[in-house]
């Protein structure tokens, strides 16, 4: 069985660690590779900063316009082989054929947004500020980046920080989560075909002991994080306590309201979309439906059908709307969820716990649930399940909906369906979460716009993705000019 090797120098080279973790498609538990992941991880940290360090230096010289020129090449290379990545992603993370190559194409946009950096992190100049006095702001880059990233998105996360750090004129190092590390190693045999010096993109392997190793090397200036709120956290304080920029993407748990005078037959597509795509395995996904004003029955029965019909099996198969869960622990994680939710007095409406899928007996497979009259005062209603499991509440006006989002911990994102402009205006101005949908179920920001989190789904201040990124990775120099000789020379 292979073990994958890390990528620093520009070469890959075998992981100072012996010990090792399988890595397993979630459809059938095949064993596809296997990867480091032991306490050495310092180790090869320490040479891919080192590495990374000289090949920045280098790499800050180069001017801005022809940096972004090896991102369009790196583009053309994405859309080249765009097929055996999507398909390597649904072995692995378990997605459809559809999702996977969804993903791709939003790691392709952050790619194509990023190719903007000349004007994007274009300063300011203002002449004569004082008599005979110029002064400007230019950016300049951090140095060594970082970016640690989950098992959700094996491609696109990755993208939402990469091709600005490097635009900007930073080194980057990609510590990519364990559970699907084959996803990075076929993109990085992509980056190994790019023009770039040695050492300016590097990954490692690993787990907890390669995170705190990146966290505590002072070589690097600025880390990149998506993942639970837990770990968010804990990457924040420690990285900041180690005077490092950081921007940390925690868990969410993403409440709809549906008012009465939505479109149901649109919305409900749109809502059971959001909930079981990617098998509810994405920071974005619905979780809580909320229903306004007595039309809950409509509602239900529409959903309920709706998530009924979904096909559920291996995601590169035809047909197939739902893929597994990563692993046999989520699985247990989202059904003992499903447990408590019943036992604090909700109804299971459509139970996905119990399914079989012929030839892939083996697979981390669970079927769409719901789960009606969830209590607003026990604990499910504010765990994030991270599954094909929907919850249904009913709330009697919009005002008590917008106070329902409020009040939860998390705030990365809330929807609105309704006709209404004036409902959808108060909405988006009261709601507290940083992406707002309106008759949209899964409100991801398009790559020019930063991912926005609020509360307790993110730590820091600048975002991942558009002008945020350009931001985060540079830093900002301000200049003020007098040259008195010129000024008294005679002409």
């Amino acid at each position: 069985m292979i073990v994958l090797e890390n990528y620093i120098n520009s070469e890959w080279v075998k992981s100072s660690s012996t010990e090792t973790i399988n890595v397993v498609n979630p459809a059938n538990q095949d064993v596809l590779a296997k990867v480091p992941y032991g306490s050495s991880a310092a180790i090869d940290v320490t040479l891919a900063c080192d590495s990374a360090l000289k090949a920045q230096k280098e790499w800050s010289k180069v001017p801005v316009m022809k940096r972004v020129q090896v991102l369009y090449k790196l583009k053309s290379l994405f859309e080249a082989h765009r097929e055996e990545i999507a398909k390597i992603i649904t072995d692995e993370s378990g997605k459809t054929r559809d999702e996977s190559f969804g993903e791709i194409q939003r790691a392709i946009e952050n790619i194509e947004v990023a190719c903007g950096t000349p004007v994007l992190m274009a300063g300011d100049v203002i002449e004569d500020i004082a008599k005979g006095i110029d002064e400007m702001m230019i950016r300049q880059p951090l140095g060594v980046t970082a970016c640690i990233t989950p098992f959700n998105f094996p491609s696109m996360i990755v993208f939402w920080f990469l091709p600005y750090a490097i635009a900007t004129g930073n080194a980057f190092l990609v510590k990519p989560s364990e559970k699907v590390p084959l996803t990075m190693i076929k993109i990085f045999n992509l980056i190994h075909q790019l023009d770039i010096p040695n050492g300016l993109i590097s990954m490692v392997h690993g787990g907890k002991d390669t995170v705190d190793a990146i966290l505590e090397n002072p070589i690097v200036r600025a880390i990149s994080f998506v993942g639970s709120t837990p770990v968010a956290k804990y990457i924040y304080s420690k990285g900041t306590a180690n005077g490092k920029r950081v921007q940390a993407q925690g868990g969410a748990k993403n409440p709809v309201i549906v008012l009465p005078d939505a479109d149901i037959e649109m919305s409900m597509k749109i809502i059971a979309d959001s909930v079981y795509g990617c098998a509810g395995q994405r920071c974005l996904a619905a979780s809580t439906i909320v229903t306004v004003d007595d039309q809950k029955g409509e509602v239900k029965d529409a959903l309920y059908e709706t998530a009924k019909s979904r096909s559920v099996g291996y995601g590169w198969n035809d047909g197939i709307s739902m893929g597994p869960v990563i692993t046999p622990e989520s699985k247990a994680r989202i059904t003992d969820l499903i447990e408590l939710g019943i036992n604090e007095g909700a109804n299971l409406l459509l139970d996905g716990r119990n399914v079989n899928i012929s030839g892939y007996e083996k697979g981390n497979f669970l079927s769409p649930s719901i789960l009606e009259n969830v209590r607003l005062d026990k604990k499910l209603i504010n765990t994030e399940i991270f599954g094909p499991v929907m919850s249904l509440v009913s709330i009697k006006t919009i005002e008590e909906a917008i106070a329902f989002v409020n009040s939860g911990k998390y705030g990365n994102m809330a929807c609105l369906f309704t006709s209404s402009g004036a409902s959808a205006r108060k909405f988006r101005n009261e709601a507290d979460a940083g992406n707002i949908g309106i008759n949209i179920g899964v409100a991801a920001p398009m790559a020019q716009f930063p991912f926005s989190g609020w509360r307790d789904s993110f730590f820091g201040d600048l975002h991942g993705q558009g002008k945020h990124a350009i931001e985060f990775f540079t830093q900002t120099k301000v200049i003020i000019e007098r040259w008195p000789n010129i000024w008294s020379r005679k002409f």
